[in-house]
């Protein structure tokens, strides 16, 4: 039988979501960093404290209106309709988000950011609860790792916890299938102009490896801890990357704009919604997905899962749902999402980073183009961030060589950040005493708990904030 839904109409619909919003000239910076909630009893995050919190942070910020309630009546969500800001939970009620509305500088950013973090944070401790700055809950084993009870998580958690129904698929899985209730990211989103957009994906996937290397902060304490940034393994061993195209690195280089509309009708799709409510099947190529007629799945319905069948059509592509470390969004901007939550002082060296490379492309690419400090020597980016998120560095490579790439790459960010005059480039500061010390947060964490540090110190020094910005 005849597809439904033709090819070029996949291809047109692609272009229409993913490429089409870039062509508004535009320059602004959104920020989203997710922060792990710690119970400093060494037990559960308590659920009725972060939901007083909640009300609480509503009563004195006033302007936030209620953006998701859960199944039970509680909110999960806020957001203030005057500048986009959202504080909002994350996967869990162990993880709270504070996605912050789109702005032109880096400083008003930080000033509200740390302003609710500061509130927040006071409450908490009131409780014996603390935020911190860590990729991975340091306290992830003492709590109850359940999505919240709303349509969305639901869910994403039962698609990571479907991975023992792949039977035949050439990647072994992690035991983590509640992992998005743990880590935590920090992630940034730029305007890009459809110009500027192969060349934007292209070099910024080729430093991939050294943001590993300046960024790195989530250890699995106790498990796999020669690795500083495991989440990486933790999203590719997942359903999520049961099509590698999905997750990661791209270790490829598109030539132009058809190249990089290829690569998006190469991805998975793995859920759409039916008239308010999420529906789950096994993760499958878009375009396989709209050659069927039908499609069986599996939708939540008063507490338990039944097998569904639906139509492929073709609006399900705002459905798509990939995690690649660069990302196109609906919204017309490109989403570094490659990069731990840092520790809080630090926070804004993330969106600095990318904001001062955004228009410093030409100087990037010849930079890489020319290096042979990790380049030539027979790897991909993506194999050579595997090998850089290593506790040590791999003997094949020259740590002075690299601590002077890394330095070079940051010089060039402060540069760009320094041509908008805004004096930014402040925020950088966080990674150039990591390139000159040879580390990252996460080797930090791991080097002070080897020395007999105990982790609740780490854990305080890394919630703080830094009042000098």
């Amino acid at each position: 039988m005849k597809p439904m839904i033709s090819n070029d109409q996949i291809r047109n619909k692609l272009y229409e979501e993913f490429i089409k919003p870039t062509n508004r000239k535009k320059n602004f910076i959104g920020i989203e960093i997710e922060i792990p909630i710690i119970n400093l009893n060494k037990e559960a995050v308590d659920f009725d404290v972060v939901h007083k919190i909640t009300d609480k942070f509503q009563k004195q910020y006033s302007d936030f209106r209620n953006e998701g309630v859960d199944y039970d009546g509680n909110i999960f969500a806020l957001k203030n309709p005057q500048n986009d800001d959202i504080v909002c939970y994350d996967c869990s009620y162990n993880n709270i988000e504070f996605a912050m509305g789109k702005e032109k500088d880096l400083f008003t950013i930080n000033e509200r950011f740390c302003d609710y973090y500061s509130f927040i944070k006071e409450e908490f401790e009131i409780y014996n609860h603390t935020l911190t700055g860590m990729g991975i809950n340091p306290y992830r084993k003492y709590n109850r790792n359940v999505p919240i009870p709303s349509e969305r998580y639901l869910m994403l958690y039962h698609h990571l916890k479907s991975f023992k129904n792949y039977k035949n698929v050439p990647m072994h899985f992690h035991n983590y299938p509640e992992y998005g209730m743990f880590s935590s990211a920090s992630q940034v989103q730029l305007d890009v102009n459809k110009e500027d957009l192969v060349q934007t994906i292209n070099v910024f996937s080729k430093i991939e490896p050294i943001k590993a290397l300046l960024f790195s902060n989530s250890v699995l304490f106790g498990e796999n801890d020669n690795i500083v940034c495991f989440r990486d393994a933790l999203w590719e061993y997942s359903t999520h990357g049961v099509n590698p195209h999905n997750i990661g690195v791209y270790d490829v280089d598109f030539k132009d704009i058809d190249d990089l509309q290829a690569y998006l009708e190469s991805l998975n799709i793995y859920c759409v919604m039916r008239d308010g409510a999420y529906i789950n099947f096994p993760s499958m190529n878009l375009l396989d997905y709209f050659a069927q007629e039908y499609v069986r799945g599996e939708i939540y319905d008063n507490g338990e899962y039944r097998e569904i069948d639906i139509r492929p059509c073709i609006s399900d592509i705002k459905y798509l749902r990939p995690f690649k470390f660069i990302n196109l969004t609906f919204r017309g901007t490109v989403e570094f999402r490659s990069i731990c939550t840092q520790p809080i002082k630090d926070s804004m060296c993330v969106a600095a980073f990318h904001l001062g490379l955004k228009d410093k492309l030409d100087d990037l690419e010849m930079l890489i183009e020319n290096d042979e400090v990790i380049y030539h020597k027979g790897y991909t980016a993506g194999e050579l961030r595997k090998l850089l998120i290593q506790e040590e560095i791999p003997k094949m490579f020259d740590k002075k060589d690299i601590c002077r790439l890394s330095a070079d790459i940051v010089d060039l960010a402060s540069a760009g950040l320094d041509e908008r005059g805004l004096g930014e480039e402040i925020f950088l500061n966080p990674l150039y005493e990591r390139i000159k010390n040879r580390t990252n947060p996460g080797k930090e964490a791991l080097r002070s708990v080897r020395q007999g540090m105990n982790i609740e110190k780490i854990i305080r020094d890394y919630g703080k904030l830094d009042v000098k910005v």
